[in-house]
């Protein structure tokens, strides 16, 4: 840990986590606050073939850095909001959570279709319980199906069929005269008019193939990839975010000069309060990430609206309920907000959720 000089921070090696961490670095330096990152594989992203759900407690992508912060080794560390345990070490603080990206989630398919608009028995591709609980609470009538790998890994395996279909009728269009081409253009310019992850998709083996899959639309707006492909907002209504989606989160060690610096320089009120109400009725639900549940909240004025929607994994069955909660006295209104939904039956979800 640096006593002077840039603050050392904590981050994942994946394309989407260094992005988050230079922001972050980025908002640091407009305070005069130089840091310098510091990479760690975590052992969420050595089990590349496991889904969220199967790694066991929630933290596999966060616990290795918060070791480091502990240690010292590191004065900090840059996560997914929604990846943080509620039952942080004693020794770790939320330093900051700057202001939020988007919260909600979006569906990518080849060519622009509305989840209304995909055809009975389609393929959607989602790594979260909640996600695909909310796909069928909606359209029962789909396939869910597992879907794991970084954001490009994923919008890769959605374009892959059809770019490879594409390409194949191009070549044979260019080999036979009988075979008409899509357009005019040649097969290499019509490559080189492709995006990036278009491209790398053409070399993708496809395993499963997807008539579209659901996303966190924060991830592909920090990614650089949110005008890259055809997507379609899911309504926050239904399709209800995961706590603390479309935030970050900089830990540090609870007490230090790190800390209080990071505080001062990146805190947003307004994120901070709707993601500890959001935090609070996940922890008091326990529900974790083997349920499927959602929860979105925001300031406005003297109230936490807030939306809690509790499904079976099938989603066969729903709880949900908005309310709005003083914001004088949010943490204990969030607490009564779940207890009341416990008495409800979201308690009975969960538990057979979990027992699933």
């Amino acid at each position: 840990m640096s006593t002077q000089g840039p603050l050392e921070l904590a981050t994942r090696g994946s394309d989407l986590a260094l992005r988050q961490a230079s922001q972050v670095q980025s908002w640091l330096a407009d305070h005069r606050i130089e840091t310098d990152l510091h990479e760690v594989e975590t052992r969420g992203d050595r089990i590349e073939d496991a889904l969220i759900q199967d790694l066991g407690k929630t933290g596999a992508f966060v616990r290795e850095l918060d070791r480091l912060i502990v240690e010292e080794t590191v004065d900090g560390a840059v996560h997914s909001m929604k990846d943080v345990p509620t039952d942080e070490p004693e020794e770790i603080t939320i330093a900051a959570v700057p202001g939020r990206g988007p919260v909600g989630d979006v569906l990518v398919t080849p060519d622009g279709d509305t989840l209304d608009g995909l055809p009975s028995g389609a393929t959607v591709g989602t790594s979260s319980l909640r996600r695909g609980a909310q796909l069928q609470a909606r359209r029962p009538d789909l396939e869910i199906e597992p879907l794991r790998g970084n954001v490009d890994t994923r919008l890769e395996k959605v374009l892959a069929p059809t770019l490879q279909s594409e390409h194949e009728a191009r070549l044979a269009a260019e080999e036979d005269e009988d075979v008409s081409a899509p357009d005019e253009l040649s097969v290499e310019e019509w490559f080189d008019s492709l995006a990036e992850i278009e491209r790398a998709a053409l070399g993708r083996e496809v395993e499963v193939e997807y008539d579209g899959i659901v996303l966190a639309k924060a991830g592909l707006s920090r990614s650089g990839l949110l005008d890259a492909v055809p997507t379609h907002d899911l309504p926050v209504e239904s399709h209800v975010p995961a706590a603390g989606q479309g935030a970050l989160a900089v830990a540090a060690k609870d007490g230090s000069a790190a800390a209080e610096a990071i505080h001062e320089a990146l805190d947003h009120a307004p994120a901070r309060i709707a993601t500890t109400v959001e935090r609070i009725i996940m922890q008091e639900l326990g529900a974790g990430c083997v349920a499927p549940l959602g929860i979105h909240a925001t300031l406005q004025g003297d109230v936490v609206r807030t939306t809690v929607q509790v499904l079976s994994r099938d989603g066969s069955e729903t709880i949900a309920e908005t309310r709005a909660l003083e914001v004088n006295r949010y943490a204990a209104a969030a607490r009564e907000f779940a207890a009341d939904l416990a008495d409800r039956g979201a308690d009975t979800l969960i538990q057979e959720a979990k027992r699933e």
